[in-house]
């Protein structure tokens, strides 16, 4: 077999090939031995046909092309090695020439993973917000653990914002009741907009036994979007009650003793959530950097499918699972379709973008992936989709899925390198040291989120 490289562009490729007809002989022996199973000739045993008789019956022809058919990816797969080149997805494959018993001539085009030059990064210099915690931030906190703890009682007055009503409800569209929309017994929070709009303001001011009338559009249900006319009546009022801010309550609300080490422990809490948040901020914002320094070409293909990617998880699964539509979803964001395609493009480029940039780092830094940083990736993994380790490691295995893993745990440690190469100050001026962190990993995950469906994308079609 002999085989040519040609490069379309700094994507796509071309594959000539040439197979003298003496490396087709397995695979028309397979042919012969494929056809001898699928037919039936009188006077021979199935299984028992001469080739020269399938010849004259079922044609030269179609023998042939089975036998092509059967060679095809195998040299395909040799002229790519041969090559020394990445694929990425399916060939288009084109017979040029067959002459029977001299030669067989085919090409193939394919989009290929782009060569990229990683520059020096040792002088990315980027700006992250500095870890601060307010007085008031400790408040904050204290009194959301404070309203956890809060009682409620029943109270013979008017209600008002912060109390706890017990509500039923019937909605009318065109006048009529709907079947889904009569609802009984239904505990409500005034203020918490957990409800329809328009509900705070109806019950506000009604006592036990007070009703009311306001319109609202509906969001969810047979009548999803239409409005309808709600008829809210009051059958209890509950004032809610907050625990006061002492020692006692520190002792009921967690396990310290007074007040002052419980805020000292939330204090310490917010810092190192802030530092987590921070050090996710000079991840993305040094692979920001690093993408501006390199130059990636598009392939074309890749894009295409991982727009229609994109696309179909967001409108079939996560909106799907919300009862939405595509047309409601860009109504909710006030986007227009054209706005939404470029968007969904820009975030498809960077994607694939990140994972050639990261990959290629990998290469350059020689770095590898352990099996106890492989198993430490899979158990976050796994804790993220809400399955066990077991579970999800099995998952994983069956569908082949482990090169995609050991691929993800590599791209996070190529951008932590860079991240350590680089210069992180916050906004007050002063250097931030991420040695110390623990959540390099993690961080890097959070980043990679919004690629990671190019990153898996590109990796599927690579190994295909």
């Amino acid at each position: 077999m002999k085989s040519a490289v040609e490069t379309l562009n700094p994507t796509r490729v071309r594959l000539t090939v040439e197979v003298p007809f003496e490396e087709l002989k397995p695979s028309l022996d397979a042919a012969y031995k494929k056809i001898n199973q699928q037919v039936s000739v009188p006077g021979f045993r199935k299984g028992k046909i001469p080739a020269r008789v399938i010849d004259q019956r079922f044609g030269r022809g179609a023998v042939l092309e089975e036998a092509v058919n059967d060679a095809l990816p195998k040299f395909y797969t040799e002229a790519v090695n041969e090559g020394e080149l990445n694929p990425l997805g399916q060939p288009d494959v084109d017979i040029t020439e067959l002459k029977d018993n001299e030669l067989l001539t085919f090409t193939a085009e394919v989009d290929v993973r782009p060569t990229i030059e990683i520059p020096d990064y040792s002088g990315i210099e980027v700006t992250v917000d500095a870890v601060e915690v307010s007085d008031e931030d400790i408040e904050k906190s204290v009194e959301q653990l404070r309203d956890r703890f809060a009682t409620t009682s029943v109270v013979e007055r008017a209600a008002v914002e912060g109390d706890v009503v017990t509500i039923d409800l019937e909605a009318k569209v065109d006048g009529e009741v709907l079947a889904d929309g009569v609802a009984k017994g239904v505990s409500y929070t005034i203020g918490s907009g957990e409800l329809l709009d328009g509900i705070d303001a109806a019950v506000t001011g009604l006592e036990a036994g007070g009703s009311a009338t306001f319109t609202s559009e509906l969001k969810g249900g047979s009548a999803k979007g239409k409005e309808a006319e709600v008829k809210v009546d009051v059958t209890e009022v509950k004032a809610r009650e907050l625990p006061e801010l002492d020692d006692e309550f520190a002792q009921l609300a967690s396990e310290f003793d007074t007040l002052d080490e419980l805020k000292a422990d939330s204090r310490k809490r917010l810092e190192q959530a802030r530092k987590f948040e921070q050090a996710t901020q000079a991840q993305e914002k040094v692979l920001d950097a690093l993408l501006e320094l390199v130059e990636v070409p598009m392939p074309e293909k890749l894009l295409e499918d991982e727009i229609k990617t994109r696309k179909h998880n967001l409108e079939h699964h996560q909106l799907g699972q919300m009862g939405l539509s595509l047309e409601a979803y860009l109504q909710m964001q006030d986007k227009t379709v054209e706005e939404f395609d470029a968007e969904t493009k820009e975030q498809a480029e960077r994607g694939i973008k990140t994972q050639f940039v990261l990959d290629e780092l990998v290469n350059k830094e020689k770095l590898s992936v352990g099996q106890e940083e492989l198993t430490e990736h899979l158990v976050r993994r796994a804790q993220s989709s809400g399955m066990s380790p077991d579970q999800f490691a099995q998952a994983v295995v069956e569908g082949g899925q482990v090169p995609m893993l050991v691929g993800e745990v590599a791209r996070g440690k190529a951008l932590a390198v860079v991240v350590e190469a680089a210069t992180v100050k916050d906004s007050n001026g002063e250097v931030v040291d991420l040695d110390d962190e623990d959540e390099t990993a993690e961080t890097v995950e959070a980043t990679s989120e919004t690629t990671e469906e190019a990153a898996e994308a590109a990796e599927e079609k690579t190994e295909s």
